[in-house]
């Protein structure tokens, strides 16, 4: 069994944080401790694409993160950055996320390598239904992410977890717990916020949500702006490389990438 599942138990709703971080790092000892797994496949990049199904988010605004990932994999921008990033090409899946034992692998782990790959890609988004309810615990979303990361038989040079979400934690312990892990473990945490709930959401990302080697936190004012926000999201942590900052033309500010965060 693998150890972050294992552990998982100790680590429940209502947990202290130093209960909590105990649990998290005894599973991340056992796994460094223990046999790499020799058939592992090497890819350039591990993503993983965690999308917000808490109460907050309505059906209709769930279907749109879904739409506009699925329409972001069959740009042809998105196309060229993955060519671009080596012959390996990157292993995604998509979870949905909401509280402790509120989330699901919604898209198991896929090879993309050129653009009939992601179109292929794109058409399991479109598939998703939603299965998922329950409160906003992003530190379960974020140790979710990690066990998927840990058990996917892929070796990537980069592993990226990508949240999006459109409010801070309200159950369970601090997000900065799996956010930490996950950056001693070299895995970047990259956050969209989308504002229309609240307009300071970025703020929270940058200090509580994301971390590691160039990390960032980009915006969306509402479920509207969503698709290009991901669209540009998308296309910086494919190519490993930052990018101005963005704005839509003859838009307010929909989707801006923000400074990485200064401590992690």
């Amino acid at each position: 069994m693998n150890p972050f599942r294992a552990n998982r138990a100790a680590v429940g709703h209502g947990k202290t944080l130093r209960g909590a971080g105990a649990a998290l790092a005894g599973a991340l000892a056992l796994t460094a401790a223990g046999p790499a797994a020799a058939q592992d496949r090497p890819v350039d990049l591990e993503l993983v694409l965690a999308v917000d199904a808490s109460g907050s988010v309505s059906d209709e605004e769930f279907n749109l993160q879904l739409h506009g990932l699925a329409e972001a994999f069959r740009d042809r921008s998105v196309g060229q950055a993955i060519r671009a990033t080596g012959d390996l090409g990157l292993a995604v899946a998509l979870i949905q996320w909401a509280d402790f034992h509120q989330h699901a692998l919604s898209v198991e782990w896929t090879v993309v390598r050129d653009a009939a790959s992601g179109r292929q890609f794109a058409k399991q988004v479109d598939d998703v239904k939603r299965t998922v309810y329950g409160n906003t615990a992003i530190v379960d979303a974020l140790e979710f992410a990690l066990l998927q990361l840990e058990e996917n038989g892929f070796v990537g040079r980069r592993k990226v977890i990508d949240l999006s979400g459109d409010g801070p934690s309200n159950n369970g312990s601090a997000a900065p717990l799996a956010r930490d892990m996950a950056t001693a473990r070299g895995i970047t945490v990259n956050g969209l916020a989308i504002l229309n709930e609240d307009p300071t959401l970025d703020r929270y990302y940058r200090s509580d949500v994301i971390g590691g080697t160039g990390a960032f936190v980009m915006t969306a004012n509402d479920y509207e702006s969503y698709r290009l926000a991901i669209l540009i999201k998308l296309i910086r942590e494919i190519a490993g490389a930052p990018t101005a900052r963005w704005r839509p033309s003859g838009q307010r500010q929909t989707a801006a990438a923000t400074p990485e965060h200064p401590n992690h």
